[in-house]
């Protein structure tokens, strides 16, 4: 590896083919990839993450959160989860036992992963991009950019808000349903983490269930066809410039036995989005209050890119315009591929969209 002066003289900055940003599950993958296809670890490409230690945005989940309760950890290529972890494996912490895992697998594979490491921003110079971090510059060919979504919560804006006197928070926050015993909690959001901690925190106290549209819940288990059917939905906005729409407005909210279980404890009436945020609860269209103690923003994330402003890779329509085998590559700068973004934020598609990124980057920049 060798370093240069960058163009305005302000510092020295490492060349590299490509730098991959984040250590997650795609982030890992395209690693993984970029090794098969012979790029030298260090020299040929680094992987830069913010966090202390492995496991991505997995090692900040909420310690109630198992591997019986999770969505799926979906198996990197070459290393099976299920082997690194032990006969009780369903009441172990996600928050354990992921990180357990992409820990054995980047030691497994040798991965160069340098933490933590914090990139500030990514601009363009000439044939290269300059990644500046807290732990030096990079002057690379080709960045994949996997940082997910965790570092950037998303709550809407209602009138009142600053007003609240209660306690205020979001998904990203939530550590134990215990800490709101004897407080009324306004639940807001209707994906599969709001339904979970409402289930959780309801067990405890008294709660109000608040969606923007009316949940729809599926009794069928999860298949193959419903998981193309939203990867297909969200692949199309992303290919049109268009911001990721949601997965569960089309695979639906799964009904586990949890979910039964609030259901005959009544817990599970949603109401519609309330209009107003008062300094003691909310206030509907219609003049009804309710009192709250807590309002608990499950209202998702949004992507982690601001380090990428300076690419100016939005286009008009309020997304990027995506293009590549698997919608990985951005259409107006082929040398960045975004993985986790749109179809490929799940754990299997973060999977494939590491494969196919690392392919064909590694292809435009004639690497093999």
């Amino acid at each position: 590896m060798s370093t240069n002066d960058s163009d305005e003289g302000r510092s020295e900055s490492v060349d590299v083919d490509i730098v991959v940003i984040g250590a997650g599950q795609g982030g890992l993958s395209a690693a993984y990839h970029l090794r098969k296809f012979s790029v030298l670890p260090e020299s040929g490409f680094v992987v830069l993450d913010h966090a202390a230690g492995p496991g991505g945005a997995w090692q900040f989940r909420w310690p109630s959160l198992t591997l019986s309760t999770v969505n799926g950890v979906h198996d990197l290529p070459g290393m099976s989860f299920a082997e690194t972890t032990g006969t009780d494996a369903e009441q172990v912490p996600a928050s354990v036992a992921v990180p357990h895992y992409f820990e054995l697998y980047e030691k497994q594979f040798e991965l160069p992963v340098h933490r933590p490491v914090h990139t500030r921003v990514v601009c363009p110079r000439q044939e290269r991009l300059r990644i500046e971090t807290d732990h030096g510059v990079y002057a690379a060919r080709g960045l994949i950019n996997a940082t997910g979504t965790w570092e950037r919560p998303f709550i809407p804006y209602y009138r009142g808000a600053a007003s609240f006197r209660g306690r205020q928070l979001h998904t990203k926050d939530y550590y134990s349903a215990n800490e709101f015993a004897g407080k009324h909690v306004v639940v807001v959001g209707g994906g599969i983490s709001a339904v979970q901690l409402l289930d959780e925190i309801s067990q405890v106290t008294t709660t109000t269930w608040v969606t923007r549209r009316e949940p729809e819940f599926r009794d069928e288990p999860f298949s193959p066809e419903i998981g193309r059917d939203a990867v297909a939905m969200v692949e199309d906005r992303v290919r049109r410039g268009l911001p990721p729409g949601s997965v569960v407005s089309v695979t639906g909210l799964p009904v586990t036995p949890a979910i039964r279980a609030a259901r005959e404890r009544g817990v599970m009436t949603r109401r519609p989005m309330f209009s107003e945020i008062l300094p003691d609860g909310v206030r509907w269209a219609d003049g009804t209050t309710v009192y709250a103690d807590v309002i608990l923003w499950c209202t998702g994330f949004r992507s982690s890119l601001d380090h990428l402003a300076p690419l100016r890779l939005r286009g008009t329509g309020g997304g990027i315009e995506m293009s590549g085998r698997l919608a990985t590559q951005v259409a107006s700068d082929p040398r960045v591929h975004l993985v986790g973004y749109g179809p490929s934020s799940s754990t299997i598609g973060a999977n494939r969209a590491g494969q196919a990124a690392a392919a064909e980057l590694t292809s435009f920049l004639e690497l093999r």
